[in-house]
């Protein structure tokens, strides 16, 4: 069960719901957002929610079966979106465009990019400052002097700024230079990682772990939303399986079900997604399709120079054509396919 309380709930009325609660056999967790504070509370016997829904200060009761409470769908009536200055993304805002390298290289890089991003209309620049690799051979990023020039160059663009950080560490001094956190593949099932986000004012962009379940997705969700941050955005980037024709196997499936299952906006990374320069176009049409709130990809003026990834990064005439097609099919679903 979750409980809302009015934003002007008095210290007197908190306290009586809470011992009201308790006397119901009720565990419970405190959860205090930048939106709302909420009572998440667990009991193996049911109650009568009415009774919780008519208390003092109570704005809403809802019934939650899930066991991620906090991000699942059946306690909002509709889609959450997250704000990030003058950029609203989800909540039937219009499709996002996130796009830039796979790692951020150098000043030169940077500003090609971003004035590429700019003339096509790309809100929103990603790229790795800190880099987890593979190998422990292959480039790690430009740590934080290469965080200061990358958001130098990206407010001159006019552009928003996603980075992965990779430790609790890092939140702090990642914090002033990028306008969305990103959590990765490897860091999915990070907790400690998760919880310190979760103190955080920042969005958070939480991609899928390599071979995570769309449910562990959401559990991991749901420690950033219970630790104090409801800004968050969900990830499908793909996952491991038997298939060895694609890098990964892109889970179009996912899409669609986790706007079922969660209010939070879904965002497709087709670029990790399949891995495959020439297919990323198709998957990102399809994602869109399949009801994604926005698409995330690699793009570098010479992918074949990239320090990583230049395999599955797209390069400035297929990043083009394929904004194109992703604006042209987003119009075309909202107005022709929503008359069907």
């Amino acid at each position: 069960m979750i409980i809302q309380l009015e934003k002007d709930i008095t210290a007197k009325d908190k306290e009586n719901t809470l011992k009201i609660i308790k006397a119901e056999g009720y565990s419970i967790t405190e959860v205090k957002t930048q939106l709302g504070e909420y009572l998440v509370c667990l009991s193996k016997n049911d109650s009568d929610i009415r009774k919780m829904g008519n208390l003092p200060g109570v704005a809403d009761v809802h019934r939650v079966s899930d066991s991620y409470k906090l991000v699942s769908a059946k306690w909002k009536l509709n889609n959450s979106s997250i704000t990030v200055e003058d950029l609203t993304i989800g909540g039937g805002a219009d499709f996002t465009l996130m796009a830039g390298p796979c790692a951020i290289e150098n000043e030169e890089q940077v500003t090609a990019i971003a004035k590429h991003l700019q003339a096509n209309g790309v809100p929103v620049m990603r790229g790795g400052i800190f880099k987890p690799r593979s190998s422990p051979y292959s480039f790690q990023g430009l740590g934080a002097p290469g965080l200061e020039m990358f958001h130098r160059v990206c407010k001159a663009h006019n552009l928003k700024i996603i980075s992965e950080v990779m430790e609790t560490a890092q939140i702090d001094q990642m914090h002033d230079y990028v306008d969305i956190f990103q959590v990765g593949a490897r860091n999915a099932q990070n907790f400690n990682l998760l919880h310190a986000l979760g103190k955080t004012d920042k969005p958070v962009l939480l991609k899928r772990g390599i071979s995570g379940s769309i449910d562990e997705l959401l559990q991991s969700a749901e420690y950033i939303f219970s630790s104090g941050n409801e800004k968050i955005l969900l990830c499908e980037r793909g996952i491991r399986t038997f298939e060895t024709a694609s890098r990964n196997t892109f889970d179009i499936n996912a899409i669609s079900i986790l706007k079922t299952k969660s209010h939070l906006p879904v965002i497709a990374d087709p670029s990790h997604g399949i891995g495959i320069r020439e297919h990323v176009p198709a998957i990102a049409l399809a994602s869109l399709m399949a009801g994604a709130d926005g698409c995330i990809f690699e793009v570098h003026e010479k992918p074949e120079e990239a320090y990583s990834d230049g395999q599955q990064t797209l390069n400035f005439a297929e990043s083009e054509s394929l904004i194109k097609k992703l604006n042209k099919l987003y119009r075309f679903k909202k107005t022709e396919l929503a008359l069907l």
